[in-house]
C-alpha cells in the first residue's frame, strides 16, 4: 500500500494485513481525485478507517485536518504507525490546522455513535468505507441526510448495495463510490487558500483522541474498517 499523490505520493503505508478489506488503490485514486477542488484546508472525517489511507491521501492533497474513527483493535496499530510516520498529531488548543500546518486524530470509536454526536458542518469532506453489505453504511448515509455533518460524503459500497438516491458515482466493476453534496458549480470549500475551515458552523469532536504511535500492526481484524 502507499500513497499515490501529493505531497507523500509514494510513500509506503502499513496494512492491518490480508484479511482486511482496504479500498483498492485505483479505487482511492480516482475518489479523492474527483473531490481534490474541495480539499485545500478542509478537515476530513475518515470513517471505518482501517489503515487511514483515505484521509491520509485527503491530507497529502491539501486538507489540513483528518481525523480517524477505528474501533478495530489490529487496524488501529497500522493506523497509528501511518499517522506517526507522518508526523501528524492534534493541534494545541486555539490553534487551527492549515494545508501547511496539518493536523490528525484518532478516535478508538464505532462509527456510527460517533456521526450520531456530530452536528452540521463539523467537516468540510468524510469518506466512509463501511464492511461490504454492512447497515453502518446506512445509518451513516441517514444521519448525514438528517444531519450533514460534512459538506460532502463519500462512501464506497457495493453495486449491489442499494444506497439513496441523490449522489454522484464512480464505478469499479462491482465496486461503486457514491458521492453526496457536490454543489453544482465546482469551488472549493471554506478552507480555500490554505486556511482551516473555521468558518464552518458545527464543533469537530473535542473528545479524547488516540495518540498515534509508530509499530507493526498485529493479526488483523476479520473485516475491514
Amino acid at each position: 500500500m502507499r500513497i499515490v499523490s501529493g505531497i507523500w505520493a509514494g510513500r509506503d503505508l502499513a496494512s492491518p494485513g490480508k484479511r482486511v478489506r482496504a479500498t483498492a488503490e485505483n479505487v482511492r485514486d480516482r475518489w479523492v481525485t474527483y473531490l481534490e477542488p474541495y480539499l485545500e484546508g478542509a478537515r476530513v472525517l475518515d470513517l471505518f478507517s482501517g489503515s487511514g489511507a483515505l484521509g491520509l491521501e485527503a491530507l497529502s492533497r491539501g486538507a489540513a485536518l483528518a481525523d480517524f474513527v477505528e474501533d478495530g483493535t489490529d487496524a488501529l496499530h497500522a493506523l497509528k504507525a501511518n499517522v506517526a510516520a507522518r508526523k501528524l498529531r492534534a493541534l494545541e488548543r486555539g490553534a487551527p490546522p492549515t494545508a501547511r500546518n496539518k493536523a490528525a486524530r484518532i478516535f478508538k470509536r464505532d462509527a456510527i455513535p460517533f456521526v450520531n454526536g456530530l452536528e452540521e458542518g463539523a467537516y468540510d469532506v468524510a469518506f466512509a468505507d463501511a464492511p461490504y453489505g454492512s447497515k453502518k453504511l446506512d445509518l451513516v448515509v441517514q444521519r448525514w441526510k438528517k444531519v450533514r455533518f460534512a459538506r460532502i460524503l463519500g462512501v464506497e459500497h457495493e453495486v449491489s448495495h442499494d444506497v439513496p438516491r441523490g449522489g454522484k458515482t464512480l464505478d469499479f466493476g462491482e465496486v461503486r463510490v457514491t458521492v453526496y453534496g457536490i454543489p453544482p458549480r465546482a469551488r472549493r470549500l471554506s478552507g480555500a487558500k490554505g486556511e482551516a475551515a473555521a468558518a464552518s458552523p458545527g464543533k469537530i469532536p473535542t473528545e479524547r483522541a488516540e495518540k498515534p504511535r509508530a509499530g507493526r500492526p498485529r493479526n488483523p481484524p476479520q473485516e475491514r474498517g
